[in-house]
């Protein structure tokens, strides 16, 4: 790496969470378990919410991800952590992917945009199953976290940010023309989530 000029990047400080619990609400129970898994697409999704700031103003976004490929099917970026960012990535990831009612189940934390009327009705619209992890359980939506450190790493804390805007195309960017469609996952024997999709999506049986 030396000889090619090629400097590594490391992981910066943890940044605070953006989780905020309603202690009125009432949480879905865990269908998890820590199983991160799933025999095929549209199982099982992971959701989360992460801010970066910009020299304007903070920047939020809320990603849903499919464990079977680790493809974001879903994402929304917004300069708030109202209960409409969840909602927008989880409407764009129905949108896209068109799952099958009562069969996919949408893992998230407790943060109160998730446990919010607005959008269990979101869930119960689409025919999701909710689900929420333990409280304080850094392992228990560890694929999400995953993914947000990984953007971190490779794009957030390379530079300074002037804008929201510069911020929100770059996050777009990362998202949709590198990370879905090019960079490689060792979980996926080194293919992208879209290509990982394109070679091994099973055929839906038939009711």
């Amino acid at each position: 790496m030396r000889l090619d000029g090629i400097e590594g990047v490391y992981r910066r400080k943890t940044r605070r969470g953006t989780t905020r619990p309603d202690p009125k609400a009432t949480p879905s129970d865990d269908l998890v378990n820590r199983r991160f898994s799933a025999s095929g697409p549209d199982r099982l999704w992971v959701a989360d919410v992460t801010e970066h700031p910009s020299t304007e103003k903070k920047v939020y976004l809320a990603v849903v991800l499919d464990v079977w490929s680790r493809r974001v099917v879903g994402w929304s970026i917004a300069d708030h952590l109202r209960t409409e960012l969840v909602c927008d990535a989880l409407d764009m990831a129905c949108w896209r992917r068109r799952p099958q009612p009562g069969k996919l189940i949408h893992h998230g934390d407790h943060g109160s945009q998730y446990t919010s009327w607005a959008f269990g009705q979101r869930l119960r619209k689409a025919g999701l199953l909710g689900s929420m992890g333990t409280v304080g359980d850094a392992l228990d939506n560890a694929m999400a976290e995953s993914f947000f450190a990984t953007l971190q790493l490779e794009l957030l804390d390379r530079k300074t940010w002037s804008t929201r805007r510069e911020l929100t195309q770059a996050i777009f960017d990362y998202i949709e023309a590198f990370y879905n469609p090019e960079r490689r996952h060792s979980a996926l024997g080194y293919q992208s989530p879209i290509d990982f999709e394109n070679r091994h999506t099973p055929q839906r049986a038939v009711a």
